[in-house]
């Protein structure tokens, strides 16, 4: 059976199930302001031509060394943004009960007020800002970090209350960590979560499912992304802990690891995602491409590829949604390569509208990819 036969099958019979999950996600909050490069104006506002790849924008860069430059910046819109918020949002849509504790601003920042309420989130502080500059192979995200400097268990606790916080993890059959490499005191959260919370909580049918999204650690030292890849290790005792990584991000985890890791087949990127695995000794390891992604458990790897779009309406947020895709596949119980294929179709969806699907709309869109209409 193929991918997306099995995948249907599956969903066809797990689906209507998704309501009684319930999820919680954090700890960050962006706001996004989505934006071209202006490679030629031909007259006022929307009247110009944007620089189409990064490797032109790039070498209109270096060849200003020495001397200067002026690049304009043309804001499409600006939306709610973050690692956390969007692929809480992804969830939210596909109708898990999702919780949301963050960076969302005090007050609320407007782009996050109809997501709070939907999410019953708890603002944990002022959101950093990402100038997210799009291209039609990638994006340069150029953040501001806000109040994230502040941002510790102490301060959840705050915000929160104990009581309360206990009670929103015990409820959640995923919790979900994200953005590790823009979150200074994360791996202290870990920890403090590992001694103070988690041996607390009752247990949860089926088992707690914990993921994490380490968002480039490449700005992070060997030591940090070391120190906190032991501490994700530990989540395992509590239930299955899963890392979601992109191809560069696998490679630097290698790295880290002692592992040269590649990508560009199948069969490097099931290798990737197995090595990692068996060098974390944790459930589960996801890494995506651009055009497929693989995930390594206990019983082996596995890999599907994915509806690859040439110019997609939207890329910031790309990998949140296949985060997003990946764990309600989990939250399902479906197979590994269901996983994957739903975590491949919610993306593929979200780069092609703009828009967090609905399990209904990610069936048709399977349906559609099914008959090579996609």
């Amino acid at each position: 059976m193929d991918n997306l036969t099995q995948t249907l099958t599956e969903l066809a019979q797990k689906a209507s199930t998704v309501g009684d999950k319930s999820a919680v996600v954090g700890l960050d909050g962006f706001v996004d302001r989505i934006m071209d490069v202006v490679g030629k104006r031909h007259g006022p506002g929307t009247q110009f031509s944007a620089l189409p790849t990064i490797d032109q924008w790039g070498a209109r860069i270096s060849e200003a060394a020495g001397e200067s430059a002026n690049f304009e910046l043309w804001l499409k819109y600006e939306k709610l943004g973050g690692n956390g918020p969007i692929m809480a949002n992804a969830l939210l849509a596909a109708n898990v009960h999702t919780r949301y504790l963050g960076m969302l601003g005090k007050p609320l920042h407007p782009v996050f007020v109809d997501f709070a309420k939907r999410s019953e989130a708890i603002s944990l502080g002022d959101p950093g800002v990402t100038n997210a500059v799009e291209f039609d192979d990638g994006k340069i995200m150029l953040g501001e970090m806000g109040d994230f400097d502040s941002l510790t268990y102490q301060r959840i606790i705050d915000s929160v209350g104990e009581g309360a916080f206990l009670d929103i993890l015990a409820r959640s059959d995923l919790i979900s960590l994200i953005n590790w490499t823009m979150t200074p005191h994360m791996t202290g959260i870990f920890n403090d979560l590992l001694s103070k919370v988690l041996p607390s909580l009752p247990p949860k049918d089926g088992g707690r499912i914990f993921f994490f999204d380490l968002c480039d650690p490449s700005k992070r030292s060997s030591s940090d992304l070391r120190t906190a890849l032991e501490a994700i290790k530990r989540f395992q005792s509590h239930g299955r802990a899963v890392l979601g990584l992109n191809l560069a991000e696998a490679i630097q985890v290698g790295a880290v690891l002692g592992k040269e890791l590649e990508g560009g087949s199948a069969e490097n990127l099931k290798k990737a995602a197995t090595l990692i695995r068996q060098e974390l000794k944790i459930a589960n390891v996801v890494i995506h491409s651009r055009d497929a992604a693989s995930c390594a458990t206990k019983d082996g790897s596995f890999y599907v590829d994915g509806p690859f779009v040439e110019k997609p309406l939207i890329s910031t947020g790309a990998g949140d949604h296949f985060n997003a895709g990946f764990s309600l596949g989990l939250l399902l119980d479906l197979s590994p390569e269901a996983c994957l294929t739903v975590a491949v179709a919610t993306s593929g969806q979200y780069v092609r509208t703009a828009e967090s699907p609905a399990i209904s709309n990610t069936q048709s869109f399977l349906e559609r990819w099914q008959k090579g209409e996609i």
